[in-house]
């Protein structure tokens, strides 16, 4: 009886969450096909408030439960794309006056950054103000409200001004723990992404490498910074090296901002801009508000005769379809061909950001660039990363378009295995043992140790990607192939030295890229139109993974400062086979 009035409870419980369940999906689902058709109207004095508190991606993601309540997606990101068009519209907008700039630790890489930068200061160029504030400001932060008029930090809060660092996570002694022993096969002195398995700190190479791109970046922003706020680079430097911002005073004395003050007195600046009375309300609008208001449409996604196409390719790499994060090479060979076969797409703009991954889909994606160029002009924009695998697929496009603080090259193979038997046998009490007809049928392995001769098989395979890797670059970029050879090895490198050295042909972003592709088809100025591959979710695909969730945020919500940890173990679920990746988890900040 007791079992029988539990299975009646937990159907009853059952019963009820399923209808709440429901009844939450139905006002939702109201509330978002009512508001599909609802277009925001921007009125006059209005002001764009952005905030940049949320992950910058290459595209946005339309959540159709976006702001509403429980159902609300946690993974929202804001569109890199998304956000400078909205900037471009803003700017010939007269009823936009200004911007109001939220910018305290944005979840971007440095070379998106740089695109949204260059978006402002192309706005100001329309007379219109930029304003900043924050509470407490990163440098990442900083470096985007450095091109404001204003820049507003709090009394009590503070701006780090204190250099940049990139720190690698090593996992040598985890796995001395476990009885866990990585068999690594590599080329390339540079080629340091299967140091954490094997190492307790970073090679010589390795610490050389990241020296190098790090100060590139530090450099260039140095540089950028000095020429928006009129400073000198060695006083940058100087502060940085000296701790000299210990408080917004320090910053205001040093020029660095403008206003140590309040946000309500930064609002009091604002409505005298736009002639309010200090009671009056300000009239703000969202981003997300304004890029769903009524304007005329610009050049994207329209159907005209001429097109250029642009394919957005963002994550790790790996055969298949590509998922939200991740670039399948089923799905980016799709569109290379769809756009090779249409006649209305003039160009095409391969856009990539990524770290590298799977060799073998590397190489597909490569095979089929190469066949679009032979009937069209194909362009190669780098975005945060473009590194190994994701050089990989642009090194045969026309020419390629980076910014200077773009992470690419990483032009190195590995393979990686783990050798797992005294894990089971000490650990767990596991043990295996096996029946072949071939004296290698049991190739590769990992529950016991391969043999000196199956290590040799494998290491003389990743050589062979390797030779595959630098012709294929090498006849790419025109180059000697002992040249490439020369800047290969797997050593990373900035945009800006990129370039220097042969593997980048312009320093700029995906508009500079867009531009020198519709160049190539000898297209003019208002001669076409854009199309941005693969196409959006459609409602319904988005709504069932708006009610999944973000896996990453659930991750990060849950674990906290573990969570790097558990995507990193996550990631080596997808290493199967020979890699083309750049070291791990680079985050420069």
């Amino acid at each position: 009886m007791r079992q029988f009035l539990k299975y009646v409870l937990a159907t009853i419980v059952g019963l009820l969450l399923f209808s709440f369940i429901g009844f939450l999906l139905l006002i939702g689902l109201g509330n978002a096909l009512s508001s599909s058709d609802k277009k925001t109207t921007v009125k006059e004095n209005t002001v764009l408030k952005i905030e940049l508190d949320k992950p910058i991606e290459e595209r946005s993601v339309d959540n159709p439960f976006n702001g509403f309540g429980p159902v609300s997606g946690s993974g929202d990101a804001i569109g890199l794309i998304e956000l400078k068009k909205t900037l471009k519209e803003a700017k010939d907008d007269d009823n936009i006056k200004g911007i109001y700039l939220q910018t305290e630790s944005p979840m971007a890489g440095w070379a998106s950054l740089e695109e949204v930068r260059d978006a402002l200061i192309d706005f100001k160029k329309s007379k219109k103000f930029v304003y900043a504030y924050a509470e407490r400001m990163t440098e990442k932060g900083y470096y985007i409200a450095s091109v404001a008029d204003k820049i507003y930090i709090n009394p009590a809060g503070d701006l780090e001004w204190n250099g940049l660092a990139a720190e690698l996570s090593f996992f040598k002694g985890t796995l001395d723990k476990l009885g866990i022993k990585p068999e690594i096969f590599k080329v390339g002195d540079f080629k340091s992404a299967v140091e954490p398995f094997i190492r307790e700190n970073m090679s010589d190479p390795n610490r050389l490498q990241v020296n190098s791109f790090l100060n590139s970046v530090n450099d260039h922003m140095l540089v950028r910074v000095a020429q928006s706020r009129g400073l000198r680079v060695d006083s940058l430097k100087y502060y940085a090296d000296n701790l000299t911002i210990q408080k917004p005073e320090d910053a205001l004395r040093t020029k660095l901002i403008t206003n140590v003050g309040y946000q309500d007195e930064l609002e009091s600046v604002i409505r005298k801009q736009l002639g309010l009375d200090e009671k009056k309300k300000i009239n703000y609008v969202s981003l997300s508000k304004y890029e769903s208001s009524e304007k005329t449409n610009d050049d994207t996604d329209g159907s005209g005769k001429n097109r250029v196409a642009v394919i957005i390719a963002s994550g790790d790499i790996h055969s298949g379809k590509s998922g939200d994060n991740s670039i399948g090479s089923e799905t980016i060979v799709e569109e290379l061909r769809k756009a090779r076969l249409d006649d209305k797409v003039k160009a095409i703009v391969l856009r990539v950001n990524s770290g590298g991954g799977s060799a073998l889909a590397s190489d597909v994606m490569y095979r089929e660039v190469q066949l679009a160029r032979k009937v069209k002009p194909v362009i190669g924009s780098m975005s945060d990363y473009a590194a190994s695998g994701g050089y990989y697929m642009l090194m045969g496009c026309d020419k390629i378009v980076a910014q200077p603080n773009t992470i690419t090259g990483s032009i190195g193979v590995f393979s990686l295995l783990f050798n797992t038997e005294s894990f089971f046998k000490d650990k767990l009490g596991v043990t295996y043992d096996r029946v072949k007809t071939n004296t290698n049928a049991d190739f590769p392995a990992v529950t016991h140790e391969m043999t000196p001769f199956q290590k040799q098989t494998m290491q003389r395979a990743t050589e062979r990607i390797y030779a595959q890797f630098t012709s294929k670059a090498a006849a790419g970029r025109k180059l000697p192939v002992d040249s490439l050879r020369a800047i290969a090895g797997g050593r990373v490198w900035t945009g800006s030295q990129g370039k220097a050295i042969g593997l980048v042909d312009q320093l700029g972003g995906l508009d500079d890229a867009i531009k020198l592709a519709a160049q190539s088809a000898k297209l003019k100025d208002g001669d076409y139109q854009l199309r941005y591959q693969p196409r959006k979710k459609e409602f319904f695909e988005q709504l069932m993974l708006s009610f999944a969730g973000d896996e990453e945020a659930k991750i990060q919500a849950q674990l906290g400062e573990l969570a790097p940890y558990v995507k990193y173990m996550k990631k080596l679920k997808t290493m199967e086979g020979i890699q083309m990746r750049m070291p791990f988890d680079v985050e420069i900040r």
